[in-house]
């Protein structure tokens, strides 16, 4: 896809997944599109499909060749994965979609994790949804219940299929620096997705600098969201936050997901939502350049944590 200026997320630069393959750094995080309401609930109403369509088709008007996505993404009407399928198949070779296993969603709602040897069902399941023959990046997203312990039977297991040709590059998320070296250990990883935004704990930064210093892609979730979660952005900003807004004649979003691209050129935004307005206002950001005095202002050590 070649660059033209109409294509507003090539502002933000690229950045190469295991090297060859080529990301725009404002990306797109596919997990509000199928439902109205907050993510991952089951009581939340479908989301129109044509429109879910045409929204992600006018993401990649607007440059963006990254999208975020999981099985376990859906409504009752609708998956994420199948969305993406209806949108763009067949892919073009540009457009880069990156999954998570090791979580899933029963059909009520319920989560269950899998055990390494199931890992291979839920690539299967990606697989299927998607349309394709193989993944371009799979995450292992760790459970908040494993926060700590070894991780290294799943991450074998993920392993093994990337060998086995169904997954092209692997990743991890919800991770700690001792997970990414276990990992590391045993095959190579392209990307860590973790929380992060203005106010993150010393460990949360420490981690994505050693991720920048290995050239490995960084990619922050619920920079937006901070501590609404699933939920969404709670509508509560701190003064700091808006006067950096006021600013720049700019919404709290766009400086959020601004700040988050100046953490380094391997930092990797996946904002999502499901309106048209909000994702042009989204990819916008990518042209947003905070001054050294405003991003050191958000990141005071008082800052509302991500």
């Amino acid at each position: 896809m070649p660059d033209r200026p109409t294509l507003a997320a090539a502002a933000a630069g690229t950045w190469k997944l295991g090297g060859e393959l080529s990301v725009r750094r404002l990306g797109y995080g596919t997990m509000r599109l199928p439902q109205i309401g907050p993510a991952l609930d089951t009581a939340s109403a479908p989301r129109d499909r044509d429109q879910a369509v045409a929204l992600l088709r006018r993401a990649v008007d607007l440059g963006v060749n990254h999208f975020d996505t999981a099985a376990f993404y859906f409504s009752s009407a609708h998956s994420a994965n199948e969305l993406l399928r209806a949108a763009f198949s067949p892919y073009a070779e540009d457009l880069v979609i990156t999954t998570k296993v090791w979580p899933a969603r029963t059909p009520a709602g319920d989560w269950r994790y899998a055990e390494p040897h199931q890992l291979r069902d839920q690539v299967e399941e990606n697989l299927r949804q998607l349309g394709r023959d193989h993944l371009d990046v799979v995450n292992l997203r760790v459970p908040r219940s494993r926060s700590t312990g070894s991780i290294a039977e799943h991450f074998g297991a993920l392993a093994e299929l990337r060998e086995a040709g169904l997954v092209r590059h692997l990743g991890v998320s919800n991770v700690t620096s001792a997970h990414l070296a276990e990992a590391r250990s045993i095959a190579p990883v392209v990307c860590v997705q973790n929380p992060y935004g203005p106010g993150a704990a010393a460990e949360d930064t420490a981690l994505l600098r050693s991720c920048g210093e290995q050239g490995i892609a960084f990619v922050p979730f619920y920079a937006i969201a901070g501590t609404g979660r699933e939920t969404g952005a709670t509508g509560i900003e701190e003064e700091r936050v808006l006067a950096v807004a006021r600013a720049h004649d700019a919404s709290p979003a766009q400086v959020r997901l601004a700040w988050t691209l100046q953490q380094g050129p391997h930092v990797l935004a996946i904002p999502g939502t499901g309106d048209p307005a909000h994702l042009a206002a989204n990819v916008a950001a990518a042209s947003l350049r905070l001054t050294a005095e405003e991003r050191a202002l958000l990141e005071s050590s008082d800052a509302v944590p991500a």
